[in-house]
């Protein structure tokens, strides 16, 4: 009997092992692939994180760029240089998700990889969880699954607010030689945006759209015309599609002895798609959570889903009304948004953790409608 089991082994998951094997609870991790395992990510990770843990993350932080650039049409390109700002870290998912699993592990929380979940069920005082290998038992459980996973309709989240997204994204080999930038190309696909994250050795390349409407787009051959821009022939790399779980609304988070975190809660930035930080930020939550539970309160549950709608989803809110004005237009928007020096600062600088969208949002979305002149529409 453990005090929980968390379905899933990454970001929130691995940060909710962590967590609650350090305060002595004990905590099985399971985890359907076997760990390290390839995840199509851009692999963006705000330096804001480093303030949840006490240990360092060099060791998996494949570069740290303080480079913005933005694109239109791979043309007409604004550069942002964040100043005074923890440079943003490019990661690759595999090792940097081991490293936090090895972490929890370090902390005393035992990982069964290569282990999938086949159901759930709640048995008196806590819950069964069955497996290929067998049926677990815990008093809490955290469904960490990703934005595929059972656990939300197993625990009766089947109604969830949630925007379904999709991407599709590659790993290219290339030498990077000069400058290192994130790179932000808008206008070349309707509702999103294709980004270019450089590593040490190469680029994790990828396109989404975030705002829905029509999905009938090419992303294979939008984004190997984009890559021939960084001298990458996109036959040559393997492709991965998934869906992403942006926040549409907040939403309750909490049921008997259970949570959820990370993307299965769909928390992923409606504006930029933007991922690790919010599920970092809910598996240190329901750290808390849990431990709070299990030492006698009787709220620590509902407060988690308090805590994220408040901590969280309010600045979502600001995002999803940015976005659905930003992608709506996205001509007008490159041009009296992100070609403004100031604007494109701001927005590598949220996307550092250094602002929230309650900070910038409104002035944004002023000049945005500005501009809204018939003939300007992108």
């Amino acid at each position: 009997m453990y005090d929980c089991i968390i379905v899933g082994a990454g970001p929130a998951g691995g940060s909710a092992a962590y967590h609650l094997a350090k305060k002595g609870r004990s905590v099985l991790l399971l985890e359907k692939e076997s760990l390290p395992r390839y995840k199509p990510c851009g692999g963006g990770v705000s330096p804001q994180v480093a303030q949840w843990f006490d240990f360092d993350f060099s060791p998996v932080i494949s570069l740290k760029v303080s480079s913005l650039r933005f694109t239109w049409k791979m043309g007409d390109p604004v550069d942002a240089h964040l100043e005074n700002t923890e440079p943003i870290w490019l990661v690759r998912r595999d090792r940097f998700d081991h490293f936090l699993v090895q972490k929890a592990q370090e902390q005393g929380a035992e990982l069964r990889d290569s282990t999938e979940v086949k159901g759930i069920h709640w048995q008196g005082d806590r819950w069964q969880v069955h497996t290929a290998d067998g049926t677990v038992e815990g008093r809490y459980l955290v469904g960490a699954d990703g934005a595929k996973g059972m656990m939300a309709n197993w625990l009766g989240f089947k109604d969830r607010q949630r925007r379904l997204a999709g991407a599709l994204e590659a790993e290219a080999a290339a030498t990077i030689t000069g400058s290192q930038a994130v790179h932000f190309e808008f206008g070349m696909v309707k509702n999103g945006y294709i980004w270019n994250f450089p590593k040490a050795d190469g680029y994790s390349i990828g396109i989404g759209t975030f705002r829905g409407g029509d999905q009938k787009q090419d992303f294979k051959a939008i984004l190997a015309e984009y890559a021939t821009l960084f001298g990458i022939d996109m036959k040559t790399t393997k492709q991965y599609g998934h869906p992403i779980c942006l926040w549409d609304g907040n939403q309750k988070l909490h049921t008997q002895n259970a949570l959820l975190v990370g993307e299965a809660a769909c928390v992923v930035d409606p504006m930029t798609a933007e991922g690790i930080r919010p599920s970092i930020f809910t598996g240190v939550k329901a750290a808390e959570a849990i431990d709070g539970a299990i030492a006698g309160n009787a709220n620590a549950l509902e407060d988690y889903t308090t805590i994220i709608n408040a901590e969280w989803g309010e600045d979502m809110a600001w995002a999803q009304r940015l976005a659905s004005v930003f992608y709506r237009v996205p001509g007008v928007a490159y041009k009296v948004g992100i070609k403004r020096p100031s604007a494109s600062e701001k927005m590598a600088k949220v996307l550092c953790g250094e602002l929230r969208y309650a900070d910038v949002a409104n002035r944004a979305l002023k000049r945005l409608s500005s501009g809204l002149i018939p003939g300007m529409g992108g």
